[in-house]
């Protein structure tokens, strides 16, 4: 019993090691050096939502809860859109800045003297029916700019993902911004390992 444990132990370790990974692709972080603000954006151009583009993903939603009750296919796709500015921004912002905070750099969704613009390129939304469930997940397309506009660098971020230990994650949207929230602590910590801060 104690070897199957064990062995249980190391496979899980091995998946959860193999999973997120954050690089940068190009440019040269050290203007954060002399950073004292951030500001940051979100686009989600050319997003996919699991296998599907956005808009087809969005599409069968829509009709499946419509099918089941009338308009709520239309009060889900208002909810999926808002929950971008309230629910996976903000969480994304709550922790990015607490870390990047304890190296004197304040951050903010809007301007700053060293601007991200963050492409969310991919919401793996993960599910969770009870007896089964996986976690949902993220990847980012990070562009870093002068105020100016002029590319400093970009990073990648890949599978950024944050398990619910209580497992009551039942909700997309929880499940989503949790994910956001993970990625944007580890890009503050990537941030000031890359750029020695």
């Amino acid at each position: 019993m104690k070897k199957f444990i064990l062995i249980t132990l190391i496979l899980c370790i091995g998946v959860v090691a193999s999973g997120q990974s954050i690089k940068r692709t190009s440019g040269n972080l050290d203007v954060l050096k002399s950073t004292k603000n951030i500001g940051v954006s979100f686009t989600y151009e050319n997003m996919k939502v699991g296998k599907l583009d956005e808009a087809r993903y969005v599409q069968e939603k829509i009709s499946d809860y419509n099918k089941k009750k009338s308009g709520s296919g239309d009060a889900w796709h208002r909810e999926w859109l808002a929950d971008r500015s309230e629910r996976f921004e903000p969480k994304f912002i709550e922790l990015f800045s607490k870390y990047i905070g304890e190296k004197g750099i304040n951050a903010n969704l809007g301007s700053g003297d060293i601007l991200i613009k963050i492409n969310v390129d991919l919401i793996e939304p993960g599910f969770n029916v009870g007896v089964a469930r996986r976690n949902a997940s993220v990847d980012f397309t990070c562009i870093i700019t002068d105020s100016d506009g002029k590319e400093i660098a970009s990073v990648i971020v890949k599978e950024a993902s944050a398990n619910s230990f209580g497992g009551n994650d039942y909700d997309v949207g929880f499940r989503v911004q949790e994910s956001f929230a993970k990625g944007g602590r580890e890009l503050a910590k990537f941030l000031i390992k890359d750029a020695r801060l």
